[in-house]
């Protein structure tokens, strides 16, 4: 079962990273070496994710057709929609570039790991969850950059063209992964005898990329730039803006006549922004921009997200199990 406990560990170790950075931060020699090991991680990361995908899963997802829909919209839709419609209120209290960094994340694809996490131990689809998932990152690789080049970059950077952009992250997020997907029936059965060093490997690999961004920001300095109020206001609209999100998830999937199980997968799928993609797609398609006010909103929100779903997942896993003994009772 996954714990909060568990999931408390890893929000320490990504404020322990902003810490670091913050008084040590990388520069120089070394950050251009850090930076190469850092995307050489990502590849090897998005290498295992490829792997980790079932083909069985893929089939059998592809069936949920209309799951994957509403998916679709929540990630890619309602989200940028509402980043979009908080502007005359978030650019005065954020700034602008911190706002960025918060419609950039509205405009990225799902995580894939939580979801699917989430989704088990509420005791969800868990196959139209891996495929939700999987599918949305794979189709986010493509749909980010041309959201960001249209509603970002749009009036600052007219001769700003995506292209480069998607093929830089195809190379570094999609190549690999569609190299796990042929190479799954040699590699998966070994992932499956070390799952501890697999996630390991998958969390060190988000610190790192955290570390090397922050670093970045705190040398330009991000602190300087950011104070406790503005922090605190970015803290409530993540808050908010997930609050908005979920309930709209949860109503709507019950309103459309989905069952329980695709209820759950949808509530999770939907509401969440992907930090392991979210960072290296930033640092490509922000460059001479300041990465850390970019990354700061999907980092918040990230660590909000994970927590909220933490409760919710056991509570309805709860909820389900006393749903069952009461059945078997009579």
């Amino acid at each position: 079962m996954l714990k909060l406990l568990a999931l408390d560990r890893f929000t320490l170790l990504l404020f322990t990273m902003v810490l670091l950075a913050s008084f040590v931060p990388i520069y120089g020699h070394a950050a251009d070496i850090f930076s190469v090991v850092t995307n050489i991680a990502i590849a090897i990361l998005f290498f295992l994710h490829g792997a980790k995908l079932s083909r069985e899963a893929i089939v059998q997802g592809i069936m949920h057709w209309r799951l994957h829909g509403l998916v679709f919209i929540f990630t890619f839709v309602f989200f940028p929609a509402l980043g979009l419609l908080a502007k005359p209120v978030l650019v005065p209290i954020l700034g602008q570039e911190l706002y960025w960094g918060f419609l950039f994340m509205c405009f990225l694809p799902s995580t894939v790991q939580s979801s699917i996490a989430f989704t088990s131990v509420a005791k969800g689809n868990v196959a139209a969850a891996v495929c939700s998932a999987s599918f949305s990152n794979l189709i986010g690789m493509f749909i980010t950059p041309v959201m960001v080049s249209l509603f970002i970059f749009g009036h600052s950077k007219h001769d700003y063209d995506p292209t480069s952009s998607i093929i830089q992250i195809a190379l570094l997020l999609l190549v690999p992964f569609i190299l796990g997907q042929l190479l799954r029936p040699y590699v998966f059965p070994l992932m499956a005898k070390v799952p501890s060093i697999v996630k390991a490997f998958d969390q060190g690999t988000i610190l790192m990329v955290v570390y090397s961004a922050f670093s970045s920001a705190v040398i330009a300095g991000l602190w300087h730039q950011v104070g406790i109020g503005t922090l605190v206001a970015l803290i409530i609209s993540c808050s908010v803006l997930l609050t908005i999100i979920m309930l709209s998830a949860f109503y709507i999937s019950r309103l459309l006549g989905f069952n329980r199980e695709d209820q759950i997968s949808i509530f999770f799928c939907g509401s969440k922004k992907t930090l392991a993609s979210g960072v290296p797609m930033a640092q490509i398609l922000f460059i001479g921009q300041p990465l850390g006010m970019i990354v700061l909103p999907i980092m918040i929100f990230h660590q909000i997200q994970l927590m909220t779903c933490g409760i919710i997942a056991n509570y309805l896993a709860k909820q389900q199990s006393d749903e069952e003994t009461l059945v078997r009772s009579e």
